[in-house]
């Protein structure tokens, strides 16, 4: 059992305990940083461990802070430097958190391993297809798109026939003495204050440089490229009587693009990086997708394309595709993929 100390996967355990199941806790250490009492990230807490001895079943702490970095931390700061906006719970879970944990499990003989997410896992015929979670509000499926065949058969999501409320009356029926802290997008970034920490691992590759409009024309000053993102407004620093947004980041000549919102539509995407859990479509398909965890469910054509890619097109055009983000597919309930956001397409 995957445990950090909060709510979900506490109460989780409590219902795998409860079903019969011998239950081992286990707390991946990804990141610590100078300041914090607690040498774990922030998703996780040392009172994970009194967690696990008021349900009374083993736990320990595991150690994957170096996978962590090279993984994960690294090409979060690449990312931004190349001008893209990076989702780094995605990468996590797919090269650093469910490998992980499962490479324990079978080395300890566990049959499963069990995480706290808000996502459900169904079968049918032998192929396990990765589901929303029943509270819609918490359903965490949009990070899990990269899980395959081979970790979903192995995988037990206790809560995700649960809404948030539930899990919490669970709780305090059972008297578990939890944080009720919700999971961090940015566990290894002090105070979520991504700017300080890019500067502080990257200083050099972060330089101030021209904000242009569409003509190319010179209307600003940005300080550093990865500090902007497509669709942003605020902090600027225009003097225009026009409202301008980030359309673009050109990190080749280190420009900030700007222009009126109405640029910032597009009528489709080109994703990489693309994972299919149950399997790649032959052909084109209509599917539901999101661009943003929380964003809305836009239909839309989704085309397999010959090198691994996938080509988007939405029935009404999208605001602020933004490269370096997830889009995932849905069916239903049903998660049929996701990729990583290559570039957006503005012209059907």
């Amino acid at each position: 059992m995957a445990m950090s100390g909060g709510v979900d996967s506490s109460v989780a355990a409590l219902l795998l305990k409860e079903e019969g199941h011998e239950v081992l806790g286990a707390t991946l250490n990804l990141w610590s940083y100078a300041g914090r009492l607690e040498p774990y990230n922030n998703c996780c807490s040392l009172e994970v461990a009194a967690a696990a001895r008021q349900l009374g079943i083993e736990h320990r702490f595991l150690d994957y802070g170096e996978l962590f970095r090279e993984r994960v931390v690294e090409q979060f700061i690449r990312e931004y430097l190349r001008g893209r906006t990076p989702n780094p719970c995605v990468r996590c879970n797919t090269l650093v958190r469910f490998p992980a944990l499962l490479t324990v499990a079978e080395e300890l003989g566990c049959d499963y391993l069990a995480t706290g997410h808000h996502a459900r896992i169904v079968e049918e015929d032998g192929v396990f297809y990765l589901h929303r979670g029943r509270d819609l509000e918490k359903d965490q499926s949009y990070f899990l798109y990269g899980l395959t065949q081979r970790e979903l058969c192995k995988l037990l999501f206790p809560i995700g026939d649960y809404y948030k409320k539930e899990v919490f009356t669970r709780a305090r029926q059972t008297g578990l003495k939890v944080k009720p802290q919700e999971s961090q997008d940015l566990c290894f970034v002090p105070h979520n204050d991504y700017r300080s920490f890019l500067l502080g691992n990257s200083p050099d590759g972060i330089r101030p440089g021209e904000v242009v409009d569409l003509k190319g024309q010179v209307i600003g000053h940005h300080e550093g490229l990865p500090f902007y993102t497509i669709g942003q407004r605020r902090g600027l620093g225009l003097t225009t009587s026009e409202r301008l947004y980030v359309v673009g980041l050109n990190p080749g000549s280190n420009r900030v693009i700007v222009g009126p919102q109405g640029e910032l539509y597009s009528q489709g995407l080109i994703a990489a990086e693309v994972n299919w859990p149950a399997g790649r479509p032959a052909s084109r398909i209509e599917a539901e997708v999101k661009i943003r965890y929380r964003g809305p469910l836009v239909t839309a054509q989704v085309t397999p394309l010959d090198d691994g890619r996938v080509k988007v097109n939405f029935s009404e055009p999208q605001r602020a595709v933004t490269p370096g983000q997830a889009v995932v597919f849905y069916r239903g309930e049903r998660v049929l993929g996701g990729g990583v956001i290559e570039k957006a397409i503005k012209d059907a």
